[in-house]
């Protein structure tokens, strides 16, 4: 083995984390879940029947509503939660780790009871309610993505909340301008660049407190974008303010696969990008060379440094890298969805992707999912107001951030972010 497969080898040893211990957490979680289902959907059990709508009416594939008592389905849906919690005790007190597929059954068992008691007498549109999830997930998994790769390499970002909110004022801008979208993303991109740099000039080169520097950056950018659209982008909102939106890219013949085609075959460019982007970045960070730099920067910078890595540019690199990728995600607001720049219009996604990369443990693939969860409940509750539902509203808002802290203490065990992670390295 030559010198430098040493140190790399070195490198990789040293940012291999320990795994946390196994412990009674998920059969307690498991336990009050299921405990609240009994009371919920089978003590106040709610009569009639409960429709799913898979496909919609216009789809060349139609698939059968699936009509169901809605008593009866959360009676064996719950009982099922509570074999499961039975299974979690039997594995822990065989010393034996409860595996994450059984974590996910029993997650979307506890979905389907909800929605089946929820939607008593009314009919669900299960297509509607994954398309809305992809459409509200879309900035927040730009946003994680670009959380992650900045503390794998070792720095806080605490400003993707002004990375989204800079990308989404510049491609309304410069989409407006040029009447091109693609320019107006790239526009983006190169803003949130911009704020990122920033972040990395004073959390590296000056070694100022990650976190007040984030802080700093939202309430500047969010300050200079109100003062611009007020100042400049009302006075002529025909020509500055009025972006052309991308428009949906059906591929023949896999858009017409039930749910699967509409979710990743009917979307568009920006969707598709955020697919793309999320392979990417879980193979470029596990699988190469670059990766492995980064991770090591993250865990052990002295490390790093001792065998040739640069740490303090390799962490400015990725803290701008991951700036542009934020940036796609505010670019998603004025491109993808709402068709023009607003005041604070990201409202707080940045730091719901924040949330989202801790929730996910700094995994690409976790970060996502856990956006993707965020974005569920919001659309769960606009379709839970269309139908009906006695449900309150405020339950449904607070509901994503009730599911993360229960699966950060019970699901998915303790959350453990890079050892050097928001600690500024001197050589």
């Amino acid at each position: 083995m030559t010198t430098v497969e040493q140190a790399h080898a070195a490198a990789h040893a040293l940012t291999r984390r320990p795994v946390a211990g196994k412990g009674w957490k998920a059969p307690i979680a498991f336990g009050v879940v299921t405990l609240l289902s009994l009371i919920l959907f089978v003590v106040f059990a709610r009569p009639g029947t409960s429709e799913f709508r898979l496909t919609a009416g216009r789809t060349l594939i139609q698939l059968p509503v699936i009509a169901v008592p809605t008593t009866l389905s959360c009676v064996i849906l719950t009982g099922l939660m509570a074999v499961i919690t039975v299974i979690a005790v039997m594995l822990v007190r065989a010393n034996r780790r409860v595996p994450l597929w059984l974590v996910a059954i029993f997650a979307f068992l506890f979905l389907a009871a909800f929605l089946a008691w929820a939607g008593a007498g009314a009919s669900i549109p299960v297509y509607g309610l994954l398309l809305g999830t992809v459409a509200l997930s879309a900035p927040l998994i730009f946003g994680a993505l670009g959380g992650v790769i900045s503390e794998r390499s070792g720095v806080v970002n605490i400003a993707i909340e002004g990375q989204m909110l800079a990308g989404a004022f510049v491609s309304a801008m410069i989409a407006s301008i040029t009447q091109s979208p693609y320019l107006g993303l790239i526009g983006a991109m190169v803003a949130g660049m911009l704020v990122s740099f920033v972040l990395a000039a004073f959390a590296i080169k000056y070694v100022v407190d990650q976190i007040i520097v984030g802080v700093v950056l939202n309430v500047l950018v969010t300050g200079l974008t109100s003062f611009l659209y007020s100042t400049v982008m009302t006075a002529n909102p025909q020509m500055l303010n009025s972006p052309p939106r991308f428009q949906r890219i059906e591929i023949p013949v896999l858009s017409e696969i039930p749910i699967i085609g509409p979710l990743f075959f009917q979307q568009t460019i920006i969707i598709y990008l955020m697919y793309v982007a999320v392979a990417v970045v879980w193979y470029a960070l596990f699988r190469t060379r670059w990766g492995l730099r980064v991770r090591a920067v993250g865990e052990h910078p002295q490390a790093a440094d001792t065998v040739g890595i640069k740490v303090g540019l390799t962490r400015f690199w990725n803290v701008s890298l991951a700036g542009a990728v934020a940036g796609l995600g505010g670019a998603y607001f004025t491109l993808g969805s709402v068709g023009s720049f607003q005041k604070d219009m990201t409202a707080g996604a940045g730091f719901i992707a924040l949330a989202a990369v801790i929730f996910g443990q700094w995994d690409p693939i976790k970060a996502t999912l856990a956006a993707l969860l965020f974005g569920f409940a919001t659309n769960l509750q606009n379709v839970i107001g269309i139908i009906g539902s006695p449900v309150p509203s405020e339950f449904m808002l607070m509901l994503p951030y009730v599911v993360t802290i229960l699966a950060v203490a019970g699901f998915v065990g303790k959350s453990r972010p890079p050892a050097a992670d928001g600690k500024p390295y001197i050589k």
